[in-house]
């Protein structure tokens, strides 16, 4: 008998440990460098295809500061090409950006360079 509950409890503690680790891979968040080796610069919009991205994911905008810049807008504004009042802006060129759940949208608000598909919409569940 007192096999069997010697057995159950180092049963019970697998379990309870590999609960742990998979709990820490669940939450682990992904990192992802927008355009990749290129960076953040033109014609991006096709990048997010193929790449599940999720909730506390980050995203790296990497690009030489004073020559483009992130700001994150709504649908609207992705749309329009058209950074409202108030909007986010970064100008780092090493911009990291978590997401949030549902739609994230960001464009590059430099004259004429959201036009030239300088934006992405990224869907994170």
């Amino acid at each position: 008998m007192a096999e069997r509950r010697g057995s159950a409890v180092v049963a019970t503690a697998l379990m309870m440990c590999l609960g742990v680790l998979f709990h820490c891979k669940v939450a682990e968040a992904a990192t992802y460098t927008v355009g990749d080796a290129g960076g953040w610069t033109f014609d991006m919009v096709d990048w997010p295809k193929g790449k599940n991205f999720h909730a506390g994911d980050i995203l790296v905008f990497n690009y030489t500061p004073g020559t483009h810049d992130v700001v994150v807008v709504d649908e609207s504004g992705y749309n329009s090409c058209t950074s409202p009042s108030g909007a986010k802006v970064y100008q780092t060129g090493k911009d990291q950006i978590k997401l949030v759940k549902g739609q994230n949208y960001f464009i590059c608000d430099y004259p004429g360079h959201c036009q030239s598909r300088m934006k992405i919409a990224v869907t994170a569940t």
